[in-house]
C-alpha cells in the first residue's frame, strides 16, 4: 500500500480506489465512501487529509464507516455526536469549527450593529479546546467573546448571554451522554436556544461552511480584549439571580448533593448557600469534575436514572442526610431522592422528573399565593409530553397553563417571551427539567435544587416526607403515573424503520393499547385529529414530528423520533380522578400494570414495522 502515500503527498486516486474496492467488498457504506472522497478532495478539508489517508491505507474500515457515513447533523439546538479526529458524523475540530463559522455568519447577516458571543464548557473531554477553538472563530468573524473560564453551568451560559446583551451564545457541551460524546449548543440573544426562522437557517450556513478562519490565537484575543474573561462577575450576577427567586421558610435539613462529576458544585452549593441552607455536603465519589464519569453506573451521569442514587442513598443512611439532590454534567437536569417517610435510616425512593415538576409547581404556587401575587394572567410552561397533573395544579391556583408545546425547553423559554416573562411562574419538562424567574431560557438545576430544599424543609417541620407530601397531592388532585420507555433503532437500517413506524402510527395505528381504546391520533407534523372511524379534523398544536393515541378515560401515549438519538420514544400516561381514588396503593398497582400492558402493546407493535 506504499503507493498511495509518498511522504506527505497524497496519492488521491489510488486512495479511492481502495475505497471503492472496500465500498464492493462491503467493508464499509456507499455513503461512507461518498464523503470521504469529499474529505480528500475538497480544499476545504485538506488538514485532514493525511489522516484520512492513514486510515484508509491502515484498512480501518470500520473506523471510518463510523465516522463518515453519515454527515452529523445539526438539529435545532446544535450539534452533538461521538468525538473523533475526523469525520463528517463525528464531532471534532472541523464539524465544530463549521457551527461556528455557520453561527457567525448569520449572525452577521441578521444583526446589526456590535457583535458579541457568550462562551462556556463543560467537565468533558477537549470542551475547553473546542470552547477555545469557537471563540477564536468567532473572534475571527468580528465578535467580541465573553468566556466563563472554568466549569460552568449551561443555565449560567444562558444567563450571561442576557447579562451581557450578546448576540449570541454557544456552550460547549453533551449534557448526560456517554464520555464518548461532545457537542454544542447554539443560543439567540435571547438567552434561549436558537428557534424558528433562525434555526433552519444557520443549519444552511453550518451545512455549508467552506473556509474556517481562524486568525488569532485565544490568548492573543484576551490579551487584545477581543475575549473577555467574565467568570467572577458573571458568577456573582447570576448566583444573585437564583437566590432572588427563594421563598422564606425554614432551613433544618441536612442536604447530600452530587454533581455527579460535572459543572453543578459551581452552581448549586452557591445557590443553597444564598438561600442559607448551611448544613450540605458533596458526595466524595462523584466530587472530582471528570469527563469519565468513572464512580457512577454504566459512566452516563443522568439524574433521571434511579440508579445514579444507589451509593449515595447508602452514605445518606448513614450520615443522617434528609435529602439527596444531583445534577447532570451541564448542570440544567435536577434528579432528587428522598426518604419515604420521617425515617432517613428506612426504604428511600427516587422522584421522576413529572414528580419533581409537580412538587415543584405546587410549591412555587403556594408560596406566591401566600404572598397574595398571583392573578389569572399569571401562568406556567409545560410541554405536551410532561405531566398533566402541572396543569391541574395551576388550575386549582386559578392561574393559566401553556403546554401545547412540543418537547424541548427552547419552547418554553420561546413562550416566556411571547406571553411576557412577568406573569412567568414556573416552566418543566418531564426529562428533569425545571425553571424559576427570568433571568435564564433555559432550565436551571440550581433554582430547581434551591426549591427542592426548601419544599423539603416546609414538609421536615410539617412532619411528612417529600413522598408523603407527593401522596397529598395525588389525593387532592388524581393519581397520575407516567413512563417513558426508548426503542433503539440504531445505524442507517434504524432511521429507515423510524420513519416507517411513525408512517404506521399514523395511517394504521393500533386499535387499542393496553386494553384502552384508542379514542383519537393527535398528528402535529400533519395537523390533524383523526377518529377511529376516520373522520379528520385540524390539529391546533405545534408542528413537530409526534403522535399522540388518546385512550379512554384520560389515558394517552406519545410517540416521537429522539432528535440526538437513534431512537423512538414512547411517552405513556395514565390518570385515576381524584374522585375516583378510594386506596392509593391500589390505584398505583393498578397504574403500574396498566403502563406494563402499554410498554408491551407499543414494543409489539414497533418489532412488526
Amino acid at each position: 500500500m506504499g503507493t498511495t502515500m509518498s511522504g506527505s503527498k497524497i496519492d488521491t486516486k489510488s486512495l479511492l480506489q481502495l475505497v471503492k474496492q472496500a465500498t464492493a467488498d462491503g467493508k464499509i457504506t456507499a455513503s461512507a465512501a461518498d464523503n470521504i472522497e469529499i474529505w480528500l478532495t475538497e480544499d476545504r478539508y485538506a488538514r485532514y487529509a493525511e489522516q484520512v489517508a492513514e486510515h484508509i491505507t491502515s484498512e480501518k474500515w470500520k473506523e471510518l464507516d463510523d465516522a463518515f457515513w453519515t454527515i452529523i447533523p445539526f438539529g435545532t439546538g446544535g450539534r452533538r455526536g461521538k468525538m473523533y479526529p475526523i469525520g463528517s458524523n463525528a464531532i471534532n475540530e472541523r464539524t465544530i469549527g463549521e457551527s461556528a463559522q455557520g453561527l457567525a455568519e448569520y449572525v452577521k447577516e441578521t444583526v446589526s450593529g456590535d457583535l458579541s458571543c457568550a462562551i462556556a464548557y463543560d467537565t468533558r473531554h477537549r470542551s475547553r479546546e473546542f470552547a477555545e477553538l469557537c471563540a477564536r472563530i468567532m473572534v475571527s468573524n468580528g465578535f467580541k467573546v465573553y468566556f466563563l473560564d472554568d466549569y460552568r453551568s449551561t443555565p449560567e451560559l444562558s444567563f450571561l448571554v442576557r447579562f451581557k446583551k450578546c448576540s449570541c451564545g454557544i456552550m460547549v457541551t453533551a449534557s448526560h451522554n456517554p464520555p464518548s460524546d461532545n457537542a454544542v449548543k447554539v443560543y439567540w440573544s435571547t438567552g434561549g436556544q436558537v428557534m424558528p426562522p433562525h434555526d433552519k437557517q444557520i443549519i444552511d450556513r453550518v451545512m455549508n461552511v467552506q473556509e474556517i478562519p481562524l486568525g488569532v490565537e485565544f490568548d492573543a484575543a484576551v490579551a487584545d480584549g477581543k475575549v473577555v474573561i467574565c467568570t467572577a462577575e458573571t458568577d456573582d450576577a447570576f448566583i444573585n439571580a437564583v437566590q432572588q427567586q427563594k421563598f422564606d421558610g425554614p432551613r433544618n435539613l441536612k442536604i447530600l448533593y452530587s454533581p455527579l462529576h460535572g459543572v453543578g458544585a459551581s452552581a448549586v452549593m452557591p445557590a443553597l448557600a444564598a438561600d442559607n441552607f448551611k448544613n450540605v455536603a458533596i458526595f466524595g465519589p462523584h466530587k472530582e469534575p471528570s469527563g469519565d464519569f468513572p464512580n457512577v453506573p454504566g459512566h452516563v451521569s443522568n439524574p433521571e436514572n434511579p440508579a445514579v442514587f444507589d451509593a449515595i442513598i447508602e452514605q445518606a443512611k448513614t450520615d443522617g442526610s434528609e435529602l439527596i439532590l444531583a445534577t447532570d454534567p451541564d448542570c440544567d437536569r435536577v434528579g432528587c431522592a428522598a426518604p419515604k417517610t420521617m425515617d432517613v435510616t428506612g426504604e428511600w425512593g427516587t422522584f421522576t422528573g413529572n414528580q419533581i415538576g409537580v412538587l415543584l409547581a405546587d410549591h412555587v404556587l403556594s408560596e406566591r399565593k401566600k404572598g397574595g401575587g398571583l392573578t389569572p394572567e399569571h401562568y406556567v410552561v409545560k410541554t405536551l409530553v410532561t405531566t398533566e397533573m402541572v396543569r391541574r395544579i395551576a388550575d386549582s391556583y386559578g392561574v393559566r397553563t401553556c403546554g401545547n408545546l412540543q418537547v424541548g425547553f427552547k419552547w418554553i423559554g420561546g413562550t416566556m417571551d411571547a406571553e411576557g416573562p412577568d406573569k412567568f411562574l414556573f416552566g418543566c419538562e418531564e426529562s428533569h427539567g425545571y425553571l424559576v424567574g427570568q433571568y435564564a431560557r433555559d432550565k436551571d438545576a440550581a433554582v430547581a435544587a434551591m426549591l427542592l430544599a426548601e419544599l423539603a424543609a416546609n414538609c421536615k417541620q410539617e412532619g411528612k416526607s417529600l413522598h408523603e407530601k407527593l401522596e397529598s397531592l395525588w389525593w387532592q388532585h388524581g393519581y397520575h403515573a407516567e413512563r417513558l420507555l426508548n426503542q433503539k433503532m440504531p445505524g442507517s437500517e434504524g432511521m429507515a424503520n423510524m420513519q416507517k413506524l411513525m408512517g404506521k402510527f399514523r395511517e394504521a395505528p393500533p386499535q387499542s393499547v393496553g386494553g384502552l381504546k384508542l379514542t383519537a391520533v393527535r398528528d402535529y407534523q400533519n395537523d390533524t385529529i383523526t377518529t377511529p372511524d376516520g373522520k379528520s379534523s385540524p390539529l391546533n398544536g405545534p408542528k413537530g414530528n409526534m403522535v399522540i393515541l388518546d385512550l379512554e378515560d384520560g389515558n394517552y401515549v406519545a410517540v416521537r423520533p429522539s432528535g440526538t438519538e437513534p431512537k423512538v420514544k414512547f411517552y405513556m400516561f395514565s390518570y385515576v380522578p381524584a374522585e375516583q381514588l378510594s386506596l392509593l396503593d391500589a390505584a398505583q398497582e393498578e397504574m403500574e400494570a396498566r403502563l406494563d400492558a402499554f410498554e408491551k402493546d407499543l414494543v409489539a407493535f414497533a418489532d412488526s414495522v
